[in-house]
């Protein structure tokens, strides 16, 4: 069986990505927490495991280390059920999975950092996470009018899209954005919440062991 070391941060939207997979596919992992705060990913140590220095950060006994939250869920959900079985299923969670890196996540999670993990600097950031809330608008009133005809991202179906989008969205409170203006997101969050084996962000570092219980 593959081996699996995550490296991961805890608060973090794309670490949370492949950790909530693997804890609800039951992959046995072993989880690494870096801490990012006091620059540990830049640590000597650190570079010899990933030399671009950041996290998330998977690294396998079956081959090379995998960077990219959206590589490492489709590494972790191949051949599992959180894999759309078509060609045109698979096109379709990666345009969701490319959409959420470039129209959601770099806006929201600057947000999110500066209104939530660092609070002490928002006041100093206001005009920055003012410009990252009103980008992040558009594409999640997208999202929402997508998901105003679907349970998940790909229909009926809970898919390896819906984790890849929830990272970010089910926190954009947290960037100060208003959960109440996109109601049809509000009930996909609920959906996925629901899911079998759904642990939350406050779960990650919990278990340094990942397999699920």
């Amino acid at each position: 069986m593959e081996k699996i070391d995550l490296f991961a941060c805890l608060g973090s939207g794309n670490c949370f990505k492949p950790w909530l997979a693997m804890r609800q596919l039951g992959t046995p992992f072993d989880l690494h927490l870096i801490d990012v705060l006091s620059g540990e990913q830049k640590s000597p140590e650190f570079l010899k495991i990933n030399p671009l220095g950041v996290v998330p950060y998977l690294r396998t006994s079956t081959g090379p280390g995998i960077g990219e939250s959206g590589a490492m869920l489709w590494h972790i959900c191949e051949g599992t059920d959180l894999m759309p079985s078509t060609a045109k299923g698979r096109a379709a969670a990666l345009q969701w999975m490319f959409f959420e890196q470039s129209k959601l996540e770099p806006f929201i999670s600057p947000a999110r950092f500066f209104t939530t993990i660092l609070p002490d600097m928002a006041e100093e950031k206001a005009a920055e996470i003012s410009n990252w809330q009103t980008k992040a608008d558009p594409g999640l009133n997208f999202l929402d009018a997508h998901l105003s005809s679907h349970d998940f991202m790909l229909g009926n179906t809970y898919s390896l899209t819906d984790i890849a989008v929830f990272g970010y969205v089910h926190v954009l409170e947290e960037a100060g954005l208003n959960l109440a203006d996109y109601p049809d997101i509000a009930r996909w969050i609920a959906n996925v919440s629901s899911t079998p084996n759904f642990e939350p962000l406050s779960e990650l570092g919990v278990h340094s062991k990942g397999a699920a219980a």
